[in-house]
């Protein structure tokens, strides 16, 4: 006769040395988590876009709200127009420890794709670069590799780039930004 009252017991006993252990200790930040502090808080953003041959095709206004999540993650809110449409994205930044990269997500109202980043910081700790794979909207539609990067030229003051990895190799800028820490901080 089946009698599940029974199989609890056992399961329960069976599981209760596992849960008798110690947690593994909390993770702690490590300078890299604590290098994206330097993002925190609200920016007047104005982006160039350029076509394939380097010329300014539009610019758009915007904003970005970064906030830490605890001491390992990078909460950033970016809303827009881009042309003619408005944009709101999510973007998330935080370092992987065992990997020793940084890693992070994008997602927008306009795409239904997620944007998976891995980068890294330069040797001066002034400028990020991320990488990751993506529709290519400036072609065919087939997936390439873009890279966003964030140069710190003052605590207020932020360049950012997008590019396109090309069908010969070569990176191709599609829009730099400043990101201007607003006033009122």
């Amino acid at each position: 006769m089946y009698r599940p009252h029974f199989l609890l017991v056992v399961c329960c006993s069976l599981a209760t040395p596992l849960f008798a252990q110690e947690a593994p200790p909390a993770a702690e930040p490590t300078p890299h988590h604590e290098w994206l502090e330097k993002f925190t808080g609200q920016w007047q953003v104005t982006n160039k876009a350029f076509d394939p041959e380097g010329n300014e095709i539009m610019t758009c206004e915007g904003s970005y709200s970064a906030r830490m999540l605890g001491s390992f993650w990078l909460i950033g809110d970016a809303i827009g127009e881009w042309s003619g449409t408005k944009v709101h994205a999510i973007q998330t930044i935080g370092y992987d420890s065992e990997n020793k990269r940084y890693v992070g997500t994008w997602i927008d109202s306009v795409s239904d794709h997620m944007w998976e980043y891995t980068g890294t910081l330069n040797e001066e700790k002034t400028k990020l670069t991320l990488e990751a794979e993506g529709p290519n909207f400036m072609g065919d539609g087939k997936m390439t590799k873009f890279r966003d990067a964030y140069e710190f030229k003052s605590p207020d003051h932020i360049v950012a780039t997008s590019s396109a990895l090309g069908d010969d190799g070569k990176w191709v800028e599609f829009m730099r930004g400043d990101m201007v820490r607003a006033k009122d901080e």
